[in-house]
């Protein structure tokens, strides 16, 4: 079962007026750093969160709410600490983008290390494809690319509220994926699957709309997407776990592929999001500074659910 075709391109034309040109000249900083070696490019990107973390306010303030509550163990300088550490790889991701969109798959696995591909042939030999199961750490658009590069895989996204950049990372997504694949297009998740493709798929964020439950997060409650059992259950995909990571060096990056993950779907899927949580858990402990803390992932439901305020 083929899946549809992909909708048409947008004309670039289209974004030509002056609200674009803030992205426009964004993205032409971005092709020029490229130039440099990687070490100057991550040098680059971390420079230009340092200077995110002076004007920041709003995303200051999101990322010191999640870090005291989901790593209440630190100290308050230890916490300081680690936001400004976050933010230096907020600005590592911005760069690692244009490479993502950019650069060829030669110049890519000069610095690209998948492990763990054993688990994912293995997986595919049962013909019901394989769901990665990943969560948004800042590399976590190189892990993508990653597995592009290595197997047919297509990749689930949400639309970023952006037109222009919308349409640029569909662009991309459409040259290195087999198909991008917008979150709420679920039939085309399982067509995939059914083809045998490998489905890369980050459902960690906050969601409240069917198929979501309050599953706890580093012990906060945290609404949660809980569709990932069902897909599998449909599918009959192996499910395996999927973790990116900037490495501390500076040499590039390790993108781990678990085994596929015994005994799931269970007949509870919220104990199998807990499950996924404690793998997240686990790698964020790894790297803090690399998952998304400046995103409100711990807000609920209802006036009195935002911890933000």
């Amino acid at each position: 079962m083929s899946p549809p075709p992909s909708p048409p391109p947008t004309p670039l034309s289209r974004f030509i007026g002056p609200r674009y040109w803030p992205v426009w000249l964004g993205l032409a900083l971005i092709r020029v750093v490229m130039l440099l070696p990687f070490p100057a490019i991550l040098g680059c990107g971390r420079a230009v969160g340092r200077l995110a973390y002076l004007v920041s306010r709003r995303e200051k303030h999101i990322a010191r709410v999640n870090i005291s509550l989901c790593l209440p163990e630190l100290g308050p300088a230890a916490r300081e600490q680690l936001v400004r550490r976050h933010f230096e790889a907020l600005g590592c991701a911005v760069f690692e983008t244009g490479l993502v969109w950019w650069a060829s798959d030669e110049r890519l696995n000069r610095w690209v290390r998948l492990e763990g591909t054993e688990h994912l042939a293995r997986a595919l030999e049962a013909g019901k494809g394989a769901i990665l199961l990943s969560a948004h750490f800042t590399c976590l658009e190189m892990g993508a690319r990653a597995l592009t590069m290595h197997t047919p895989t297509s990749i689930m996204y949400m639309v970023p509220r952006n037109p222009l950049i919308a349409e640029l990372a569909r662009r991309s997504r459409g040259r290195h994926a087999v198909r991008a694949i917008a979150s709420d297009q679920v039939r085309d998740i399982l067509r995939s699957l059914g083809q045998n493709l490998t489905v890369w798929y980050a459902p960690d964020q906050r969601y409240t709309e069917k198929m979501s439950a309050i599953v706890p997060f580093f012990g906060q409650p945290a609404a949660t997407n809980i569709a990932t059992s069902r897909l599998a259950r449909i599918s009959g995909a192996r499910v395996l776990p999927y973790f990116p990571e900037r490495l501390a060096d500076g040499s590039g990056y390790v993108m781990r592929i678990g085994a596929p993950l015994e005994d799931f779907p269970s007949d509870d899927p919220v104990a199998d999001a807990l499950r996924f949580h404690a793998l997240i858990e686990a790698h964020v402990r790894r790297s803090p500074e690399q998952y998304l803390w400046t995103y409100k992932r711990l807000k609920l439901p209802g006036p009195q659910g935002d911890v933000y305020r």
